[in-house]
């Protein structure tokens, strides 16, 4: 019996774009004016160089946003987890002392150090998978398809139950 689970994640959040967009109007406005029609920008006008490496560390903040992706996959082998463009795991089931569904309250979204549950790796939401191995590490994959999740959880701990 093959046992799989996929889960993809974006931040897709509209009131976080719609943040980002607003941060992202500002330096495009001070482009345009100080360097397009030569006017002054604001009150302590930045060089025409320094409004450019400005602005391109904003957008390179909100290219960063639109690219992360949390990604899952477990079958009866392991669990592989990437928190694109940072982290990446795998785990063989071998390993993990346990892993339950949690609702681990709001922590924000992103890598979260310091909870209960160790690393905590989400994009939206307050569930995940919570996984503590043998060597006493622990962490927190987000989801967003807890049902489905815990379907093949209960499989897995069928099928290694068996063994």
């Amino acid at each position: 019996m093959k046992i799989a689970f996929k889960e993809n994640q974006k931040f897709t959040q509209w009131w976080l774009w719609l943040i980002l967009f607003g941060i992202g109007v500002v330096p495009v406005f001070g482009i345009y004016k100080q360097l397009i029609l030569g006017e002054k920008f604001g009150d302590n006008q930045m060089s025409d160089s320094g409004l450019i490496i400005f602005s391109l560390f904003v957008m390179s903040i909100i290219a960063l946003f639109w690219f992360i992706k949390l990604k899952t996959e477990i079958n009866q082998n392991k669990i592989e987890m990437s928190f694109f463009p940072f982290v990446k795991k795998s785990v063989n089931w071998k390993d993990v002392k346990q892993a339950e569904i949690v609702n681990y309250g709001f922590v924000g979204y992103g890598i979260r150090l310091g909870s209960k549950y160790g690393i905590i790796y989400n994009i939206k939401g307050n569930k995940g998978l919570a996984i503590e191995l043998q060597n006493g590490n622990k962490f927190v994959i987000g989801t967003q398809k807890e049902a489905e999740l815990n379907t093949i959880l209960n499989k897995i701990s069928e099928q290694q139950s068996k063994l």
